[in-house]
């Protein structure tokens, strides 16, 4: 992918796990430092998908310009190339503006492309995708995601079981140049850093496992009610099947399986609890292997503001 090395507005970056805290941060840092916030979400680009999201309400996204959130009808496919064009893109309207581009989000994958560029040329045949697309058919995911474990054990660690899109794309990666998703990220992080994100000041927030935890029981149970059932209704009743990636994510297939019958409240709400406690590990995973992210505890957002404001003295004293 060709650079855009114009870039020289400050860029601001906050990750962290699912449920920390990073909406509301992000809202006060926005209103602090005149920002418009890049969503760095996989599944907040996807209309009608708002609960088990948890988008940003109209309210907010009134008062603080809010990027690539809702772009996408539900069984369209958008994956880490989409969102580097995307980001890259948002970021130069927002500094055209006088803004500060703030991206913020849980994607890992996403700000490694971002900020190290993409290995996403990987020419992948027409074979090769009909093949595992058949396989998936006739053997059934389990079989590919066994399949993930055995050629490339890390990344079939980081990806839920039910997580087919990144299972077939594991395994396409695998497949057409015989080296795992893992080795291809991990000789990507060894070549120059993308020059258009050289001036990005990345900030982690975190907190006690046992805490997060706590949050992520309290998000779960509140988001498996009434308003998240018609939610997923409105989705099925629309024509997006439950075998389509985005109804597949978290939340949205626990929900589909409690209105198929399959499962009662109670242990639909149990398996979110549990799947989302082990996303946010891997999420955590993911951000650890961004050495230059500087992490604050959410009790303290007062330093993350601090951070900025340092940061942003420096960078935009060297633009004038």
């Amino acid at each position: 992918m060709a650079v855009d090395e114009s870039i020289t507005t400050p860029v601001l970056v906050l990750i962290g796990p699912t449920a920390i805290g990073k909406t509301d941060l992000s809202l006060r840092i926005a209103a602090e430092f005149d920002c418009e916030i890049i969503s760095m979400d996989s599944m907040q680009v996807y209309r009608y998908m708002d609960i088990g999201t948890a988008k940003v309400g109209w309210e907010e996204r009134r008062q603080v310009a809010h990027h690539l959130i809702d772009i996408l009808e539900p069984d369209e496919q958008y994956d880490a190339a989409c969102f580097v064009r995307d980001a890259l893109a948002a970021i130069k309207i927002i500094s055209s503006r006088g803004k500060i581009p703030l991206i913020t989000g849980g994607t890992g994958l996403y700000l490694t492309a971002l900020i190290n560029g993409l290995f996403d040329a990987i020419d992948v045949s027409d074979e090769v995708k009909a093949d595992l697309r058949q396989r998936l058919v006739s053997e059934g995911r389990e079989e590919l995601y066994r399949e993930m474990l055995r050629v490339d054990p890390e990344s079939g660690a980081r990806i839920h079981q039910n997580d087919t899109q990144r299972i077939l794309r594991g395994l396409e990666i695998f497949h057409s140049t015989g080296v795992s998703w893992t080795e291809h990220l991990r000789r990507q992080a060894q070549t120059p850093r993308n020059p258009a994100c050289a001036r990005m000041l990345h900030l982690g927030l975190t907190c006690a496992r046992e805490l997060l935890y706590d949050r992520i029981k309290i998000r779960s149970i509140g988001i498996m009610g009434e308003p998240f059932k018609k939610e997923v209704e409105l989705l099925l009743a629309k024509g997006f099947t439950r075998n389509l990636p985005s109804m597949e994510s978290i939340g949205y297939r626990h929900m589909s399986a409690l209105l198929a019958g399959e499962s009662d409240l109670q242990t639909a709400t149990a398996a979110l609890i549990q799947d989302t406690r082990r996303y946010a590990k891997r999420q955590m995973t993911w951000f650890r292997h961004h050495q230059v992210v500087r992490w604050h505890e959410i009790h303290r957002p007062d330093e993350v503001l601090m951070d900025i404001k340092h940061f942003l003295q420096v960078q935009l004293g060297q633009v004038c």
